[in-house]
Order: C-alpha cells, then structure tokens, then sequence
C-alpha cells in the first residue's frame, strides 16, 4: 500500500463552508480542442464544493483509505521542518496544487527514496526540480487543461481591470466617495487596442478568442506557429519575439509555462521594448518576471499598471514588493482554482492515481516526465532543468 502526501491550501479563517453561494455548476465534457474533461472511475465529492484546501483532501480521502493507501494531507510545505518535509522519507506519491505548491527540489527528491510520482493538481509543473525527477525516474504528471479556461477569465477580467481603472474606482465608493475625476484620470477603453500574448497555447489561445469581441487587435508570440486557418479567423499577428511583440501592444499577456528557457524573460532590459504606459498581466508564473523590474517600470510609468494572480515564490512573503507596488492589480493565485475549476481538477487527478494504482498507462497529455525524460505534454511544454532555485523564500510568508 502507497503514502501519499497532498499539500493543499489552508481551509476559509471561518472554517470549511458548511453552505455554498451557487447549489451547482455546469458540467463540461469536453474542452476547446476535444480533449475530454478528466474521466475517473468514480468520485466522492459534489462538483461546486471547496476541494481544494485541507479539508477538502481534493475528495480523495474515502477513495484512497478505502484501497489501503495511506493520505496525509497538509498545508504546512515549507522550511526544514515543515510537515512536508517529515514525511518525504517514506513517501511514494506528493500530490500539490500551483496556488500553494510542494516545491519538490532535488533536496527535496534526495530525502524521497521511495517517491514514483509527484502530481499537480491544476496545470504547471515548474514547482518541481524536472531535471531532477528525470534523474530519478520518477513520474511528474499535471492535470492539462483542468483549469485553462478558467485563467483565461481571470486575464480577461484583469486586463479590464486595469485599462478601466475599476480597482481604485471601487475604492472610491467604499471609503465614501464620489471622486470621478479621480477614478477616470487612468481610465481608457479597450476597443481598438493592441493586445497580444505571449504563447498561444491552451490559455492563450483561449484567451485570444474571449478578447475578439472587443474590436481589439490581436498579436501572439508562440515556438508553435496556430494554424492558418485561426490566424485568419481571429486576423492574428503572429511574432517571433517578446521584442517584437511588446514594441506594437497596448496589452501584453503572458501565458506560457516557466522552464529555464523563460524564466525572468521580463526583465528591466526587455521592459524598455514595451510601449510606454503598455499593461502587463501575469497569470502564467511569478518567475517569468524579474520582480524588481516590474516595480521599477510601474514607477517610471513605463508601465502604467500590472496584474496577475502568480507570485515568487509562493505564497509571497508579506514584505513581497508586488503588495505594494503602484497600478497593480494583484490576487492571490486564484485563477486556476475557482468551485468549477477544481472539480475537474480533483477528478483528474483520482484519475491519475487510478491508472498508477491499476497499472494502465496515464493520458499523454498529463504526462510531463516519465521514464526518466520529457513526455507527452511536457515533451511539448518544457525544457529539462530546474526553476525552483529560491523557492525557500516561501518559508518568510506570514499569515
């Protein structure tokens, strides 16, 4: 029988909800390109509940302890002498999610003599040394396209956010006041200006489509050029460079995995190609960005304002300076994670862990590293190497 540790984000300050807003939500079958929604055996949790935190245990308990299996479940992952770290020794399977991630080192793997596979609950793997896990032979596997769609709301409404000035706005109405000039001082309309993504993959592309309908022109930056027949569609531009891309866009929009090949890609010398005043969203990795040079150009005016739900490391130290940077629009990393969005990926990973239980082979696009390299999605997505370099910083966060 297998231990399995599942490190999830902490329950609600007021405790595991006991009722919800909505009494359901709509069941998606399919996604975009045909790929079939995750298809377990079974499940043990009411789509819409809270699955993601503690309590939740992402509706595995009565699944896994029914088979024999050992599950602990923890929000406690970081520091030396973190819960996490004190049952690595005889662990053979970490289950974590993006918003609040095992960060699975080579340190980390050394102390896992037992580990066959780590899983992300949601989609990105970059929390996990990959070079390391390929050393190892140890399977990484991420729940593809789970929660796509539901990042790309989110980018579509930060862009809003931010070119419509609506956080400060809101804040006018709860501190009592009526400061129009104030509010549409920073305020601009969408329509007509030029917003482009970097990768147009299942986000991205995604989120290019959401984006048509506001008279906008598109641009997208991807290694994997999109068909001719959705360049003409969306009437797409198509560029082979951030450089290129970010000199033409009012938007940019970053929606591309963090490998060593774009770690930092927004850095204080690439900021200088941005038109000045152009906006930036960052749902993709906290990493991608050199945190001290998105501040630096949100103070210059360079930018004229960022958001995002993705920070690093994660959680953010309370002294992180994106809480306090001017023209942001920051969350939490919620994107990935709303009700809808963590039934599936709940569901995908019992999945996951009926193939590995069973012994049938896992569905390519959730493989990221089996055998001992780069496989199916992440043969696509990923470059080897490790990007957890400082991740130890979490260890700072304070409630």
């Amino acid at each position: 029988m297998a231990k399995i540790v599942c490190v999830l984000y902490d329950d609600p300050v007021d405790g595991y909800p006991t009722s919800y807003a909505r009494d359901d939500i709509p069941k998606i079958v399919k996604y975009p390109d045909g790929q079939t929604a995750p298809t377990p055996q079974a499940i043990d949790f009411k789509p819409g509940e809270l699955l993601g935190s503690v309590s939740g245990a992402l509706g595995l308990r009565d699944f896994l302890e029914k088979s024999g299996h050992t599950l602990v479940v923890t929000s406690d992952k970081d520091g030396a002498n973190s819960k996490l770290d004190q049952e690595l020794h005889d662990a053979e399977i970490i289950i974590s999610q993006p918003f609040w991630p095992a960060y699975m080192t080579a340190e980390r793997i050394a102390k896992a003599p037992k580990l066959k596979m780590i899983i992300t609950a949601g989609i990105g793997s970059d929390h996990t040394d990959l070079q390391a896990a390929m050393d190892r032979g140890i399977t990484v596997t991420e729940v593809t396209y789970s929660n796509s769609n539901s990042v790309a709301e989110h980018v579509v409404m930060m862009i809003l956010a931010l070119v419509r000035n609506y956080i400060p706005s809101y804040n006018w109405v709860i501190k009592g006041g009526w400061n129009i000039a104030d509010c549409v001082s920073r305020s601009y309309d969408l329509e007509g200006m030029h917003v482009g993504t970097v990768a147009a993959g299942r986000i991205g592309l995604r989120v290019l489509r959401l984006l048509k309908p506001f008279g906008v022109q598109l641009h997208y930056m991807d290694r994997h050029p999109l068909p001719e027949a959705v360049e003409t569609e969306l009437n797409l531009t198509h560029h082979s460079s951030l450089e290129s891309l970010a000199k033409v866009c009012d938007v940019v929009t970053l929606n591309c995995p963090l490998h060593p090949e774009t770690e930092h890609m927004v850095n204080a010398d690439s900021l200088k190609n941005f038109k000045r005043g152009a906006y930036l969203i960052n749902t993709a990795r906290g990493k991608l960005c050199d945190t001290n040079a998105v501040v630096a150009a949100l103070e210059s005016g360079q930018l004229a304002g960022y958001a995002g739900d993705v920070w690093f490391p994660q959680p953010a130290p309370a002294d992180h300076p994106w809480r306090t940077m001017p023209h942001h629009g920051m969350t939490p990393h919620i994107s990935g994670t709303s009700l809808s969005a963590q039934a599936r990926y709940a569901a995908g990973t019992r999945e996951i862990l009926e193939c590995y239980f069973e012994g049938r082979p896992i569905r390519d696009e959730y493989l990221i590293v089996q055998d001992g390299r780069l496989a199916g999605v992440g043969a696509h997505s990923y470059s080897a190497g490790n990007t957890t370099a400082g991740s130890e910083d979490a260890a700072k966060f304070k409630h």
